[in-house]
């Protein structure tokens, strides 16, 4: 095992406990920052080496619930420290998480695979059955909250809230079945594409995924930290608040958009759909039932409903995102349109 790939975690780990002791300046902000990315090398390195030892698609199930359920506790932990005033921060969460994945991340792997590949392919049964459960969960959470009639505002009531957490928690359970047992064929690599490294031993693994935890933990954690310079710097520009949620999920995300953007420059483009679709459900199949959860127990009302404008690009996402996956096969073409949705997204974030 490489050394640096030990020591990251550990300096993130020891920089995260101290950043919270000492104040946050301009020269901490920058180290922090520095070893934030250092981590999130480090976490990549970490995962790919459990992916090896576990396969496909346990391997990137493995990534993409571990960063989710440490990004859960984050926006828990804030929706706790924030009291009982009306919170949008898992909606914000949970749209930005889907609009970077499938926009950002899809669009960055289809360019930097079609760049130097040409041509990709994947398996469409599985990435079509992703897409599909992950539209109905996301227009259950985030889009019929603005639209239904029982509560004011975009809000659901407590049955109607407590429904969404079930369907969320069920498709998403279904949905992981289905990837690691019924049709685990659905999301493995078709023949022809590049095969892995020689596989680590059991030793090796369960370091890599210990020290994996450890740097997603640190990841999330200077995430945190960094979060009020950033809210700082964002109310100093002028810039609409929804900005703070888009640049956390960004940080968040760093992990699994450099082990899907590295996995499709690799010539294995079906791991790399694995990861984005799986890493999107499991953003809405564990976050939402958990901040259901605490603002039933701490009366926390939870701002879901889109905005009309989030609502047409959401809808758009997914209506690009079914003809990409219609042919089991991408060029640049595919992810041009994808990263020119994900830019448009940002710009009207910034110009809404």
């Amino acid at each position: 095992m490489a050394r640096w790939s030990v020591a990251l975690p550990i300096l993130a780990a020891a920089l995260l406990a101290a950043a919270w002791l000492v104040p946050l300046g301009p020269l901490v902000a920058i180290v922090c920052a520095a070893t934030l990315v250092g981590a999130v090398i480090a976490g990549v390195h970490h995962a790919e080496v459990v992916a090896h030892r576990v396969g496909e698609p346990f391997g990137t199930l493995v990534l993409a619930v571990a960063i989710t359920v440490i990004e859960v506790a984050l926006i828990v932990s804030v929706m706790i420290g924030a009291g009982r005033g009306p919170s949008a921060l898992p909606r914000d969460t949970v749209f930005s998480a889907i609009m970077i994945i499938c926009n950002g991340v899809v669009g960055v792997c289809l360019l930097l695979g079609g760049i130097r590949h040409h041509e990709q392919s994947f398996r469409i049964e599985g990435a079509n059955s992703g897409l599909a459960a992950l539209a109905t969960l996301a227009a259950l959470s985030l889009v019929l909250p603005a639209f239904t009639t029982s509560a004011p505002g975009p809000v659901y009531t407590r049955p109607q809230l407590a429904f969404a957490a079930f369907a969320s928690l069920a498709v998403w359970a279904v949905f992981v079945f289905v990837q690691t047992v019924r049709h685990r064929e659905y999301f493995l690599p078709e023949e022809g594409a590049d095969a892995h490294a020689a596989t680590p031993t059991h030793t090796h693994a369960i370091a890599s995924f210990v020290l994996m935890i450890v740097a997603l933990t640190a990841v999330v954690g200077l995430a945190k930290v960094l979060s009020p310079m950033v809210e700082r710097i964002v109310a100093a520009a002028g810039a609409p608040p929804a900005i703070i949620g888009i640049v956390i999920a960004m940080l968040v995300l760093l992990p699994e958009t450099a082990a899907a953007a590295r996995a499709a420059w690799a010539n294995r483009l079906q791991t790399s759909l694995n990861l984005a679709i799986g890493s999107a459900l499991a953003s809405i199949g564990l976050t939402i039932p958990a901040v259901a959860l605490v603002s039933v127990l701490l009366g926390v009302p939870l701002i879901l409903g889109l905005d009309g404008k989030d609502i047409v690009m959401l809808a758009l996402t997914f209506v690009v995102g079914s003809f990409t996956l219609v042919s089991g096969r991408t060029t640049v073409m595919q992810g041009a349109v994808h990263f020119v949705i994900f830019v448009a997204w940002i710009f009207l974030a910034f110009v809404p």
